[in-house]
């Protein structure tokens, strides 16, 4: 599956779709959203976002969604993230960013090329909240970051050394993290031993809700979940989309206790009847806001005897 729809709001606030021919107005805060077509653009995302600087006063901007640039699927988001970064010093007040707002029809996640967004964090210390779509060629280097609260990292395929890099930063205020995990068959080598330092609970100690979604090893992360000392710090736990089985589930009700939570979502996954029955009541006797259903999940028999399992978004 795809991702089919883009933001309304970002950040708590609605989105206002930034035109250099049609400048907006708006009542009140917004969260702007700079955008090229993806295909025959006739302008660069630099020189959109240049026009956005001079007829938006910048010093007022706290929320910025990226949405396409110009041939995302063959150019990286290297000269996005620069003319960014070089507007750092017009940019006081921006709280909260994402880059690569796109759906299917503008690009799918996978085929998104993004860069470097290390420099990001570095330019903007007071940024609360950093959110990318696609992963291709993404890289980011283990940094220091006081002020973030969350972290969003949507992707068909996570490479191994992002989470790695992710696992190594020092985050003392994030409160949210989510990260994709994907299919290897999209670059997702992501691995549990990846995810072990934020799981021991000892590399982000104001996390409060924790997504690790959409992934093949969708089992194996409930496991480690299960096992994990971070769980004792959460609100919210989410280890939807992926491909989940009654070992990941049975693992979580005779695992930590989750009794301290306010929701933990499971939704797409491929737990028997019986196994669902048993998380509807668990959750329902802990108070535990839980979603177990199937949502579109499938499993697909292709006539050669073997069933394949999907996670929710891969290309």
């Amino acid at each position: 599956m795809t991702v089919n729809d883009t933001f309304t709001e970002f950040h708590g606030l609605p989105i206002i779709e930034f035109s250099p021919e049609k400048p907006a107005a708006p009542q009140g805060p917004v969260a702007w959203r700079i955008s090229v077509s993806t295909y025959d653009a006739e302008i660069s995302w630099p020189e959109a976002f240049s026009a956005f600087l001079d007829q938006v006063d910048p010093a007022t901007v706290t929320a910025i969604v990226v949405g396409g640039w110009a041939d995302p699927y063959d150019k990286s988001s290297a000269e996005v993230v620069q003319a960014i970064i070089d507007a750092a010093p017009r940019l006081p007040a921006l709280r909260a960013l994402f880059l690569g707002d796109m759906d299917s029809e503008d690009c799918e996640i996978s085929w998104i090329v993004q860069s470097d967004v290390t420099g990001l964090l570095t330019a903007f210390p007071a940024l609360e909240e950093l959110g990318i779509r696609g992963s291709t060629q993404l890289s980011l280097t283990a940094t220091t970051h006081t002020a973030l609260r969350r972290l969003v990292i949507e992707s068909g395929g996570l490479p191994s050394a992002v989470a790695q890099a992710v696992a190594a930063s020092d985050f003392p205020a994030l409160e949210d993290l989510e990260l994709w995990l994907g299919t290897e068959d999209y670059g997702g080598d992501a691995s549990i031993d990846d995810l072990a330092p934020f799981l021991s609970g000892a590399r982000l100690p104001a996390l409060k809700r924790l997504a690790l979604c959409d992934s093949e090893i969708q089992t194996d992360v409930a496991k480690a979940v299960a096992a994990a000392p971070v769980v004792a710090q959460l609100t919210d736990l989410d280890l939807s989309m992926g491909v989940l089985h009654d070992e990941g589930g049975q693992a979580l009700m005779s695992g930590v206790s989750l009794a301290h939570l306010t929701s933990i979502n499971l939704n797409h996954n491929y737990f028997t009847d019986p196994v669902r029955q048993q998380l509807r009541t668990f959750f329902a006797d802990l108070g535990v806001e839980a979603d177990v259903e199937e949502g579109d999940a499938d499993a697909d028999d292709y006539g050669d005897g073997e069933i394949y399992y999907s996670i929710a978004v891969s290309e």
